[in-house]
């Protein structure tokens, strides 16, 4: 009984990570069905789960970094690591995924839509789960949290709270750059597993265009983008967030030109 209470309390006291849940299990179940939204979250959770654990106590994968306890009896805790972190990288997972389609799907030939936007892209097998989305996706797992991690690290001017420190803070805003190594290693881990989970299950149903169900997932990748942007300014911290800006400007202009441009931007294959 007191795990559900802790449990509620997390909700109360972090609704935006639930916020954000939600808004993946919404896209993922639009985009790749139950059977393999839950599939995702559940490896995603788990892989992280396990290197958050270990790098408390050996500093494999992210490097060396302590939660301080400051929450505790306030919210949900699984050997030391608060729930809501492991969990956050599940729809962080799925986000960067949904952008690396966005990138990389070839069009569909095969489309009749004469709408401008968005473009066809062609969903099977074979194209969703290429080397260069998983590769393209963990990069972008580990590129938003460019973003996030710095502005985290000083939760105690904002309502997150500071849960967690460095013991050698790093160059880039107090984050060490193994931070982000790890961070690309459980995208590459999660990703692999799933994608051989995605593999033995039944076809997908391609039968509907999947290009406007992919935006769902786009747009919560950038909806985190914007809040920990927004989280940055308002902390006062200029610099540090118009240099996360600048750092994705040129990646969301490229995908807009990629659904909205010519069809040079298509790869036939």
């Amino acid at each position: 009984m007191e795990a559900v209470t802790l449990f509620f309390k997390t909700i109360v006291l972090r609704p935006y990570v639930f916020l954000f849940l939600a808004a993946f299990l919404f896209s993922a179940i639009k985009l790749i069905g139950w059977p393999r939204t839950w599939r995702f979250w559940l490896t995603t959770w788990i892989t992280a789960f396990i290197c958050e654990f270990s790098s408390t106590r050996t500093g494999i994968p992210f490097g060396w970094y302590f939660y301080n306890g400051s929450t505790v009896g306030q919210e949900l805790y699984v050997f030391d690591v608060p729930f809501m972190d492991s969990l956050s990288f599940s729809f962080l997972l799925f986000a960067s995924y949904s952008v690396a389609l966005g990138l990389l799907l070839p069009v569909d030939p095969s489309s009749t839509s004469a709408r401008l936007f968005p473009r066809p892209l062609r969903f099977d097998l074979a194209a969703r789960t290429s080397w260069a989305v998983y590769g393209m996706t963990a990069f972008l797992f580990a590129f938003i949290d460019m973003v996030i991690d710095p502005v985290a690290l000083r939760g105690d001017r904002w309502f997150l709270g500071k849960i967690y420190y460095y013991p050698d803070p790093g160059w880039h805003f107090g984050v060490p750059m193994a931070n982000y190594v790890g961070w690309a290693v459980v995208g590459l881990i999660a990703l692999a597993l799933y994608f051989l989970i995605d593999r033995r299950l039944a076809p997908l149903s391609l039968a509907q265009p999947i290009t406007p169900r992919l935006l769902f997932g786009i747009g919560l990748y950038y909806g985190v983008l914007a809040f920990n942007l927004a989280m940055t300014f308002w902390i006062g911290e200029w610099f540090m967030a118009v240099c996360g800006l600048l750092m994705h400007l040129p990646l969301i202009v490229f995908l807009i030109v990629r659904l909205v441009g010519s069809s040079r931007f298509y790869p036939a294959t």
